[in-house]
């Protein structure tokens, strides 16, 4: 399945050059057609931003090759998980870990560490020659979620803008609650811009 069929209620894409801001966030339903289209695979880890890096619980086992990379900092978004039993002391003095102890379930509120979780990214990236590691089990739902968020408050992106940001260089698809949360984000954040 490639993605590129529509449905009568679609909302029009943005050109992948297009810049502008889309005035209204999509339905759950459009963004997950959205979703659905496009690159339908992923690596162990995509760099989906300068320096950002996502991935799955494989590549966060795997400190060699986080070393090779030149990763300085991990945001863990299943911190606690049986699969993912990151920490300090797992990754050493040289990495900054970051914990986020988030269920892949519609129903778990991953709201609340939006702010800290993008916040974390910003400082690390803000360091010349810092990079950032973020994952959870598979790389395409509670970690793309933070991902998002972080491109959502620093970068002044839609979510639209977001999604279709890094699926440039990977498939994503966090769950319906997610997305829903991160609805509710976007709408905050563009009610608190300034108008232009």
């Amino acid at each position: 399945m490639d993605g590129e069929g529509s449905s009568s209620n679609d909302a029009p894409l943005p050109d992948k050059e297009d810049k502008s801001v889309v005035s209204e966030t999509p339905s759950i339903e459009q963004l997950e057609d959205i979703l659905h289209g496009g690159n339908l695979s992923c690596s162990h880890v995509d760099e989906v931003w300068p320096n950002l890096f996502l991935g799955d619980m494989y590549m966060s086992h795997d400190r060699y090759s986080l070393w090779s990379l030149g990763v300085t900092h991990v945001l863990n978004a299943a911190h606690g998980k049986t699969c993912c039993k990151g920490s300090d002391d797992f990754y050493g003095t040289t990495v900054r870990y970051y914990g986020v102890p988030a269920n892949d379930l519609p129903t778990f509120d991953i709201s609340p560490f939006f702010y800290p979780s993008a916040q974390f990214i910003h400082q690390a990236l803000s360091v010349p020659g810092a990079k950032v590691f973020v994952h959870c089990a598979v790389g395409v739902s509670r970690s793309a979620a933070l991902v998002l968020a972080y491109l959502m408050i620093y970068h002044n992106y839609t979510l639209l803008n977001a999604i279709l940001k890094v699926k440039e260089k990977r498939w994503i698809f966090p769950n319906r609650g997610f997305l829903r949360q991160l609805q509710i984000l976007d709408a905050s954040l563009k009610r608190d811009s300034p108008l232009e």
